[in-house]
């Protein structure tokens, strides 16, 4: 390995060696939380929390992203480097997994649709406000990764769900509004640019962090 990676692995150590920062990336293990969020649930004053996380941050062990719902929240959410280093734990098999977006159009569509592939626990979607019809540009995106989401439509959050499900909210307007949520993901709206990137850079966020799920939950392979 070279000099720099070394260096990069030893800042990495070094940040983890605090037991408020090995709390954070704990608490950030399937779940992406505001500051707020994780300052109230360590007890720790806002400016030591921003001390923590800017530390984190600069060792590559966390990334933080404005909210596209209420834009006063920052949400901030383990990266992959944080994933290796420290290992995810387990979660229990739930009866089924529910992905919830405000729109059901892309989404929570294509995080359903590659669960399918990769788990034989049941899935569903739906919206806090259902689109018209599932977004073409999240159906090409599936296409291209071996995705049929043709058939789809956009579900009101209330005709799928039946309180069994652990409910994963993949946007963070549908977080906020939505107070049954177990989990949140903020995963950036592809629809608010429309283009193709966009719904790539959607769908590999979404499939990264849909296989780490499956693999926490005991007995799974994905």
């Amino acid at each position: 390995m070279s000099t720099r990676g070394l260096e990069a692995r030893a800042r990495a150590y070094a940040a983890l060696g605090d037991p408020s920062r090995l709390a954070i990336v704990d608490l950030l293990a399937h779940d992406d939380l505001a500051s707020g969020d994780l300052a109230a649930r360590l007890d720790l004053p806002t400016n030591l929390l921003a001390h923590h996380l800017r530390v984190l941050e600069e060792a590559g062990l966390v990334a933080r992203r404005r909210s596209e719902g209420d834009g006063r929240r920052t949400y901030v959410r383990r990266t992959r480097t944080c994933d290796d280093l420290v290992g995810v734990p387990h979660l229990a098999r739930p009866r089924r997994v529910a992905f919830v977006c405000s729109q059901n159009s892309a989404r929570s569509q294509l995080a359903e649709h590659y669960w399918r592939t990769i788990s034989d626990v049941p899935a569903v979607s739906g919206g806090t406000r259902p689109a018209p019809q599932v977004h073409p540009r999240a159906i090409a995106a599936g296409r291209r990764h071996g995705l049929d989401l043709s058939a789809a439509r956009a579900k009101l959050v209330a005709e799928v769900l039946d309180g069994s499900e652990l409910v994963v909210a993949v946007c963070d307007l549908a977080y906020e509004e939505f107070v049954a949520a177990d989990l949140h993901w903020s995963v950036p709206d592809p629809a608010r640019s429309g283009d193709m990137a966009a719904f790539e850079a959607a769908y590999q966020d979404l499939t990264s962090r849909v296989d780490g799920l499956a693999a926490s939950m005991e007995g799974e392979r994905p």
